[in-house]
């Protein structure tokens, strides 16, 4: 989905040249960023069947197909980061990641996917208030449409790709997402007001085929699970630096 240098990518090249060191080059990871498999949905799907040997998506284009995942994505859930990420690599995180398995994934590990935010292209969203009526876009997923309408705008749900020129054209007033996404897909060109209400940090899941994990050896399926493991903090560190980014941009200019 995100181009080259997103924290998220970042954390899957490094688990790339994990598995090729520890695998002495039998295993690889070839790479496509940027959407060049299509969004998130359709990549998903495509992994599902074996298309596509491991995808890093949102948990929420899997909230229809698996309840458990809901639970990640709840507005206000983690206190931090920190705590987000000692719950998702904890007894919750493998009872959730379980629950992909009867749909063809499995669940490697979980990614920092940042704090998601209101940003908008008319009036600015300081309140509650503020959002009553918006178009807000949303991930396709039921329960991120009940929690915008819980906000009170009225929820637009899209594919990633399509939010630029929604904002552009007016489809919608606003969107929701992390501030890295913000900038790297250049929404801020088209929505000028960024609310940082941090509404929710709902984690990325890298996961793998099945029909493509059954398919390796017992030993390097372990070299896998753990190479992905030891990714996650390369993906918090890379999102650490967009965090302090954040924080310069919202300071006062000096005088």
């Amino acid at each position: 989905m995100h181009p080259d240098g997103y924290p998220t990518i970042e954390g899957v090249k490094y688990m790339g040249r994990l598995i090729e060191e520890r695998t002495g080059g039998r295993i690889r990871i070839q790479m496509f960023h940027s959407r060049q498999l299509g969004d998130e949905k359709d990549s998903l799907e495509q992994t599902r069947f074996g298309v596509i040997d491991i995808t890093r998506v949102n948990t929420a284009p899997l909230n229809n197909l698996v309840p458990e995942t809901l639970v990640a994505g709840l507005p206000f859930l983690f206190r931090d980061t920190a705590h987000m990420q000692k719950v998702m690599d904890g007894p919750i995180g493998e009872d959730i990641g379980k629950a992909t398995l009867p749909h063809g994934l499995v669940t490697l590990c979980y990614y920092d996917a940042g704090a998601r935010s209101f940003y908008t292209r008319g009036k600015p969203a300081r309140t509650p208030d503020d959002l009553k009526g918006m178009k807000i876009r949303v991930q396709q997923s039921d329960m991120w449409v009940a929690m915008m309408r819980a906000f009170g705008a009225n929820a637009t749900p899209l594919p990633y790709g399509e939010v630029y020129s929604a904002l552009q054209t007016g489809v919608v007033d606003g969107a929701e997402n992390n501030f890295p996404s913000f900038l790297t897909a250049r929404h801020f060109e088209v929505a000028k007001h960024y609310a940082q209400t941090e509404h929710s940090l709902t984690p990325e899941i890298v996961a793998m085929s099945k029909r493509s994990f059954d398919r390796i050896a017992k030993p390097d399926q372990e070299i896998i699970r753990q190479a992905a493991k030891e990714s996650v903090p390369t993906c918090a560190a890379s999102g650490s630096r967009w965090r302090r980014m954040r924080a310069a941009r919202s300071r006062p200019a000096a005088r």
